[in-house]
Protein backbone atom coordinates (compact mmCIF):
# COMPACT_ATOMS: atom_id res chain seq x y z
CA UNK A 1 0.00 0.00 0.00
CA UNK A 2 1.53 3.83 -1.07
CA UNK A 3 1.76 5.47 1.95
CA UNK A 4 0.01 9.27 1.72
CA UNK A 5 3.80 11.11 2.25
CA UNK A 6 2.47 14.66 2.85
CA UNK A 7 -0.49 16.28 4.24
CA UNK A 8 -3.67 16.08 2.76
CA UNK A 9 -4.30 19.66 1.58
CA UNK A 10 -0.52 20.16 0.91
CA UNK A 11 -1.18 19.94 -2.40
CA UNK A 12 -4.09 22.25 -2.75
CA UNK A 13 -2.47 24.90 -1.44
CA UNK A 14 1.07 24.18 -3.50
CA UNK A 15 -1.51 24.35 -6.73
CA UNK A 16 -3.88 27.02 -5.24
CA UNK A 17 -6.85 24.69 -6.78
CA UNK A 18 -9.06 22.49 -4.40
CA UNK A 19 -7.91 19.51 -6.10
CA UNK A 20 -9.91 17.07 -4.41
CA UNK A 21 -13.22 19.12 -4.31
CA UNK A 22 -13.34 19.10 -0.61
CA UNK A 23 -15.19 21.34 1.02
CA UNK A 24 -12.81 21.73 4.00
CA UNK A 25 -10.05 22.58 1.76
CA UNK A 26 -7.96 26.21 2.64
CA UNK A 27 -8.08 27.28 -0.95
CA UNK A 28 -11.61 27.81 -0.30
CA UNK A 29 -9.71 30.43 1.86
CA UNK A 30 -6.58 31.54 0.99
CA UNK A 31 -5.73 31.02 -3.06
CA UNK A 32 -2.15 31.75 -2.53
CA UNK A 33 0.56 29.69 -1.42
CA UNK A 34 1.30 28.39 2.08
CA UNK A 35 4.12 30.44 3.77
CA UNK A 36 5.35 33.70 4.35
CA UNK A 37 6.51 34.07 0.50
CA UNK A 38 2.99 32.86 -0.47
CA UNK A 39 1.38 35.75 -1.50
CA UNK A 40 4.30 36.98 -3.90
CA UNK A 41 4.07 37.28 -7.25
CA UNK A 42 4.70 34.39 -9.49
CA UNK A 43 7.21 34.89 -12.35
CA UNK A 44 6.31 33.11 -15.19
CA UNK A 45 6.50 29.02 -15.18
CA UNK A 46 8.48 26.96 -17.94
CA UNK A 47 7.55 24.89 -20.26
CA UNK A 48 8.69 22.15 -18.13
CA UNK A 49 7.52 23.77 -14.80
CA UNK A 50 3.92 23.89 -16.30
CA UNK A 51 4.35 19.96 -17.40
CA UNK A 52 5.47 19.17 -14.32
CA UNK A 53 2.85 20.64 -12.01
CA UNK A 54 0.22 19.23 -14.58
CA UNK A 55 1.80 15.38 -13.61
CA UNK A 56 1.77 16.56 -9.60
CA UNK A 57 -1.53 17.59 -9.61
CA UNK A 58 -2.80 13.92 -11.61
CA UNK A 59 -0.38 12.16 -9.35
CA UNK A 60 -1.38 13.82 -6.27
CA UNK A 61 -5.08 13.49 -7.26
CA UNK A 62 -4.77 9.43 -7.39
CA UNK A 63 -3.63 9.83 -3.63
CA UNK A 64 0.31 9.74 -3.78
CA UNK A 65 0.51 7.19 -5.84
CA UNK A 66 4.42 6.04 -6.16
CA UNK A 67 6.41 8.14 -8.77
CA UNK A 68 7.55 4.39 -10.20
CA UNK A 69 3.63 3.15 -10.08
CA UNK A 70 2.76 6.21 -11.79
CA UNK A 71 5.01 6.45 -14.61
CA UNK A 72 5.14 2.47 -15.41
CA UNK A 73 1.39 3.40 -16.06
CA UNK A 74 2.17 5.90 -17.82
CA UNK A 75 4.85 3.58 -20.36
CA UNK A 76 1.90 1.53 -20.21
CA UNK A 77 -0.59 4.13 -21.81
CA UNK A 78 1.66 4.90 -24.38
CA UNK A 79 1.78 1.27 -25.62
CA UNK A 80 -1.68 1.02 -26.04
CA UNK A 81 -3.66 2.29 -29.28
CA UNK A 82 -4.90 5.62 -29.12
CA UNK A 83 -4.24 8.69 -27.52
CA UNK A 84 -2.06 8.00 -24.94
CA UNK A 85 -3.57 10.97 -22.65
CA UNK A 86 -7.33 9.15 -22.40
CA UNK A 87 -5.26 5.87 -21.98
CA UNK A 88 -3.70 7.05 -19.03
CA UNK A 89 -6.83 8.55 -17.31
CA UNK A 90 -8.40 4.99 -18.20
CA UNK A 91 -5.91 3.18 -16.49
CA UNK A 92 -6.10 5.31 -13.56
CA UNK A 93 -9.51 5.36 -13.91
CA UNK A 94 -9.63 1.10 -13.09
CA UNK A 95 -8.18 0.77 -10.12
CA UNK A 96 -9.82 -0.82 -7.58
CA UNK A 97 -9.31 2.23 -5.10
CA UNK A 98 -10.62 4.49 -7.39
CA UNK A 99 -13.87 2.31 -8.25
CA UNK A 100 -14.79 2.20 -4.65
CA UNK A 101 -13.82 6.20 -4.22
CA UNK A 102 -16.23 6.79 -7.34
CA UNK A 103 -18.74 4.45 -5.93
CA UNK A 104 -18.89 6.25 -2.81
CA UNK A 105 -18.22 3.49 -0.77
CA UNK A 106 -15.51 5.80 1.14
CA UNK A 107 -15.60 9.85 1.08
CA UNK A 108 -11.65 10.24 0.47
CA UNK A 109 -9.59 7.99 -2.07
CA UNK A 110 -7.10 7.43 1.26
CA UNK A 111 -9.97 6.48 2.66
CA UNK A 112 -11.29 3.99 -0.16
CA UNK A 113 -7.36 2.55 -0.19
CA UNK A 114 -7.94 1.67 3.62
CA UNK A 115 -11.00 -0.12 2.90
CA UNK A 116 -9.20 -2.00 0.22
CA UNK A 117 -6.15 -2.79 1.72
CA UNK A 118 -8.62 -4.03 5.38
CA UNK A 119 -10.38 -6.23 3.18
CA UNK A 120 -13.87 -5.17 3.13
CA UNK A 121 -14.14 -5.53 -0.54
CA UNK A 122 -14.77 -7.93 -2.86
CA UNK A 123 -14.52 -8.15 -6.51
CA UNK A 124 -16.73 -10.57 -8.05
CA UNK A 125 -17.83 -12.23 -4.69
CA UNK A 126 -13.82 -12.72 -4.13
CA UNK A 127 -12.05 -10.30 -0.79
CA UNK A 128 -9.71 -8.06 -2.62
CA UNK A 129 -6.91 -6.30 -0.52
CA UNK A 130 -4.82 -4.78 -3.35
CA UNK A 131 -5.58 -1.37 -4.05
CA UNK A 132 -4.13 -0.95 -7.41
CA UNK A 133 -5.41 -3.76 -8.92
CA UNK A 134 -7.01 -3.00 -12.19
CA UNK A 135 -10.60 -3.75 -12.61
CA UNK A 136 -12.15 -5.12 -16.08
CA UNK A 137 -15.34 -3.83 -17.75
CA UNK A 138 -18.33 -5.99 -16.09
CA UNK A 139 -16.66 -6.48 -12.79
CA UNK A 140 -18.77 -6.21 -9.91
CA UNK A 141 -16.99 -4.10 -6.61
CA UNK A 142 -19.14 -4.97 -3.49
CA UNK A 143 -18.56 -3.97 0.20
CA UNK A 144 -18.30 -6.59 2.85
CA UNK A 145 -21.12 -6.89 5.72
CA UNK A 146 -18.50 -5.57 8.22
CA UNK A 147 -18.23 -2.35 6.49
CA UNK A 148 -21.85 -1.65 4.92
CA UNK A 149 -22.00 -0.36 8.55
CA UNK A 150 -19.17 1.61 9.23
CA UNK A 151 -19.33 5.58 9.93
CA UNK A 152 -17.00 6.42 7.18
CA UNK A 153 -18.99 4.21 4.84
CA UNK A 154 -22.83 5.53 5.14
CA UNK A 155 -20.67 9.31 5.56
CA UNK A 156 -19.46 9.27 2.28
CA UNK A 157 -23.08 7.81 0.83
CA UNK A 158 -24.49 10.94 2.20
CA UNK A 159 -21.84 13.31 0.46
CA UNK A 160 -23.54 15.65 -1.48
CA UNK A 161 -20.75 16.76 -3.19
CA UNK A 162 -19.70 14.48 -5.83
CA UNK A 163 -22.23 11.99 -7.68
CA UNK A 164 -21.94 8.28 -8.92
CA UNK A 165 -20.29 8.66 -12.59
CA UNK A 166 -22.38 6.88 -15.36
CA UNK A 167 -19.31 4.72 -15.85
CA UNK A 168 -20.19 2.64 -12.45
CA UNK A 169 -23.49 1.39 -12.16
CA UNK A 170 -24.93 0.98 -8.60
CA UNK A 171 -27.00 -2.09 -7.64
CA UNK A 172 -28.35 -1.16 -4.67
CA UNK A 173 -26.47 0.66 -1.75
CA UNK A 174 -23.16 -1.86 -1.54
CA UNK A 175 -22.96 -3.14 -4.97
CA UNK A 176 -21.90 -1.45 -7.89
CA UNK A 177 -20.28 -2.92 -11.39
CA UNK A 178 -17.89 -0.81 -14.07
CA UNK A 179 -19.83 -0.81 -16.90
CA UNK A 180 -16.89 0.93 -19.32
CA UNK A 181 -14.17 3.27 -18.96
CA UNK A 182 -14.11 6.57 -19.04
CA UNK A 183 -12.28 9.45 -21.57
CA UNK A 184 -11.13 12.41 -19.75
CA UNK A 185 -14.74 14.55 -20.39
CA UNK A 186 -16.38 11.59 -18.63
CA UNK A 187 -14.29 11.77 -15.32
CA UNK A 188 -15.81 14.07 -12.68
CA UNK A 189 -12.38 15.66 -11.80
CA UNK A 190 -13.08 18.99 -9.30
CA UNK A 191 -10.54 20.86 -11.37
CA UNK A 192 -9.28 20.80 -14.63
CA UNK A 193 -6.52 17.78 -15.40
CA UNK A 194 -4.28 17.76 -18.69
CA UNK A 195 -3.12 14.27 -19.25
CA UNK A 196 -1.52 15.76 -22.47
CA UNK A 197 1.07 17.52 -20.45
CA UNK A 198 1.89 14.53 -18.37
CA UNK A 199 2.44 12.44 -21.50
CA UNK A 200 4.75 15.69 -22.82
CA UNK A 201 7.06 15.68 -19.32
CA UNK A 202 7.19 11.77 -19.57
CA UNK A 203 8.01 12.24 -23.57
CA UNK A 204 10.91 14.75 -23.24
Amino acid sequence: MSKRSSAKYKLDRRMGENVFGRPKSPVNRREYGPGQHGQRRKGKMSDFGIQLRAKQKLKGYYGDVTEKQFKRTFQEASRMKGDASQNLIGLLERRLDMVVYRAKFAPTIWAARQLVSHGHIRVNGVKCNIASRRIAVGDVIELGSKAQEMALVIEAQSLAERDVPDYVSPDGTSKVQFTRVPTLDEVPYPVRMEPNLVVEFYSR
